[in-house]
């Protein structure tokens, strides 16, 4: 492929994507096969570069390339295809990141794991924030960090070799022999790393996955602006800088849940997930040098959450996961008062991560007595009083509800909230999370904070602008959307009474859990359990994909919640739970209504699904 020749059609593709490409954040799961994840939208793209036939609508119905943006995007997979090409490499062999230093960390996560020395070599002055001994005493990556100069040959080394340069023009980068993985790093924009070896390729699914449960792609604004700058074009950095929109964002997320300390935000909910766990494994490190670590975690829950808290676990001897069951006939709270009893008897750090309401079951635990099993005096089995939980909590689909101010239900422990912006914060305008302590906790965000900033997993400035824009109506959002949702659900119920519906009670509501997310465990049929299951599997497909063709404007097949507008189908066991053990997994329909909805349409649609089962 000639440089001109690429270097124009990227112009084109500029010119004519879809307005999509650059606001959504999650896409159509019914035109989506994860397993060839990037490789089938750009085997298309690549068609129309070698015909020559290139418009709006036809980048609009190329293959979903990621279901949420999180993992990558259209136009991430772009400008990796770009560079590929500009390198004569293959497009799978470049991966790029909104964190400077994460794809390092990817590297130096699975050489930890496999037992493999990693050499990391750097011409230009590395980030300010890539704290080498942190990274290995937290972390326990092993390498070696050497100054190098660019032209400087490259000596054999029995290891893994990263490069890690900060070349501007990315049409120009240099890739020598002698190099395994290039990481070039935009100060403002991210990171591309090139997987240079073949027997590498087996690197490039371990970095992906990084990217995936660790931080996040390269924005769709930032790579624009890579490839605008790439073609030759203005990329309008810069553009959304500025303090006063993180200002307005702290300060709202102080009003809204009643805590003091200020919050951090984070790129994702998951890079945020990453900061709370290393910074509190980093804490324990200090505080209970000799003591292990155990994290309690339902094996249940969204798959993201589920797979980090996993892979942190794997890679470091001292931290262990306890499965926590909550729901599905388990009760939270007896569930927590006797692994913590467990806890006791081991000395260990206990740290829990739990959802309220649950996912996708939706269910809410007796927080009275949940505040009295978190805040129980436990003690060893020497009689010494045994360390005392940090309750980590993903309130995403309630963020209006206050746990942690001065006089809420968790005041008196450690307790930590989290949110996934991607949802209410943003109306899924973007993927930022963010999270806050109570007082009790107050001293463990300055080590969150620290690690959230050694990832540089802070959110981007267009994030916090577009935090800034959408949180202030966030309450009222939740508000419509329940409403919106409850009276959908009442409706299922009256002409679908054997469905077993999952949702919030009435009681619940007025005390302040008005999610707008409900279950549906449809009825189902035959002589055997496998028969039963098999049904209702291919009911749930049956479900949605009548809902997503009578209703194609407002209903859609993929994995959101706390959306402006329409409704979100998905199936948590092949999605949002899909990385958690097949016998945790929920194979129900998952429904999320936005505020913005057409309840009479749906109303009908669901009724006329009904009458297609007589």
């Amino acid at each position: 492929m000639s440089k001109q020749r690429i270097l124009a059609y990227l112009s084109a593709v500029i010119q004519n994507m879809p307005e999509d490409w650059l606001q959504l954040t999650t896409h159509r799961l019914d035109i989506y096969d994860e397993s060839q994840a990037k490789v089938e939208f750009l085997e298309a793209f690549d068609a129309l570069y070698q015909s020559a036939d290139l418009t709006t609508d036809k980048l609009a119905h190329l293959p979903t390339a990621y279901d949420y943006i999180r993992l990558g995007h259209p136009l991430s997979s772009v400008l990796e295809w770009a560079i590929a090409r500009l390198h004569g490499l293959a497009p799978t062999q470049v991966i790029s990141f909104s964190s400077a230093v994460a794809p390092i960390m990817a590297v130096l996560r699975t050489n930890l794991l496999q037992e493999k020395q990693t050499r990391i070599l750097y011409s230009d002055p590395l980030p300010h924030f890539f704290d080498a001994a942190a990274l290995k005493r937290v972390y326990g990556f092993d390498f070696d960090l050497v100054k190098a100069e660019d032209n400087t040959p490259i000596s054999p080394y029995a290891g893994s070799t990263i490069f890690v340069s900060k070349s501007k023009d990315l049409a120009a980068l240099k890739i020598q022999s002698g190099i395994d993985f290039l990481v070039n790093i935009d100060d403002e924009l991210g990171s591309i790393v090139v997987v240079n070896r073949q027997q590498y390729e087996q690197y490039v699914s371990d970095i992906q996955h990084f990217r995936r449960r660790e931080t996040i792609a390269m924005t769709p604004a930032d790579c624009l602006t890579a490839l605008k700058e790439l073609t030759g074009a203005s990329g309008n950095r810069n553009e959304h800088a500025g303090s006063e929109h993180k200002s307005k964002v702290l300060a709202t997320i102080r009003e809204i849940t009643g805590a003091k300390t200020e919050a951090l935000v984070a790129s994702s909910g998951l890079s945020m997930q990453y900061a709370i766990m290393m910074g509190l494994i980093d804490d324990a490190l200090k505080m209970h040098p000799d003591k292990q670590i155990k994290v309690l975690i339902p094996p249940n829950c969204y798959g993201g959450t589920n797979d980090q808290a996993r892979r942190v676990a794997a890679s470091l001897d001292r931290v262990e996961i306890v499965d926590l069951p909550v729901d599905a006939g388990n009760d939270m709270v007896s569930s927590i008062d006797s692994l913590l009893a467990d806890m006791a008897q081991l000395d260990a750090v206990p740290y829990i991560i739990a959802e309220i309401p649950t996912n996708p079951r939706v269910e809410v635990p007796d927080l009275e007595a949940l505040r009295k099993a978190l805040s129980k005096a436990r003690f060893t089995p020497e009689g010494k009083q045994a360390v005392a939980p940090v309750f980590i909590l993903d309130q995403t689909f309630c963020p209006n509800y206050p746990f942690l101010g001065a006089e809420d239900v968790l005041a008196e422990v450690k307790a930590i909230a989290y949110v996934s912006g991607s949802k209410f914060p943003s109306g899924g305008r973007c993927t930022a999370g963010y999270a806050v302590a109570n007082d009790k906790a107050a001293a463990l965000m300055k080590p969150i904070g620290r690690h959230l900033e050694l990832c540089d997993n802070e959110a981007t400035g267009l994030q916090y602008q577009i935090l800034a824009e959408q949180m202030p109506s966030m309450l009222d959002r939740i508000s419509g959307a329940y409403k919106n949702t409850r009276a959908f659900v009442d409706h299922i119920e009256k002409v679908l009474p054997e469905a077993k519906i999952n949702f919030v009670s009435q009681e619940l509501a007025a005390h302040g859990f008005t999610p707008s997310v409900f279950s549906l465990d449809l009825p189902t049929q035959g002589e055997t359990e496998a028969q039963r299951e098999a049904y209702k599997r291919a009911l749930n497909l049956k479900l949605i994909n009548l809902m997503i063709s009578k209703i194609p404007e407002q209903s859609k097949y993929c994995v959101s919640y706390g959306q402006l507008k329409g409704c979100y189908w998905t199936i948590p066991a092949t999605s949002t739970q899909g990385t958690t053990k097949e016998g945790d997994k929920d194979y129900i329909v998952r429904v999320a209504v936005a505020p913005e909805f057409d309840l009479q349409k749906h109303k009908e649609v669901f009724t006329l699904f009904v009458a297609g089962l007589q």
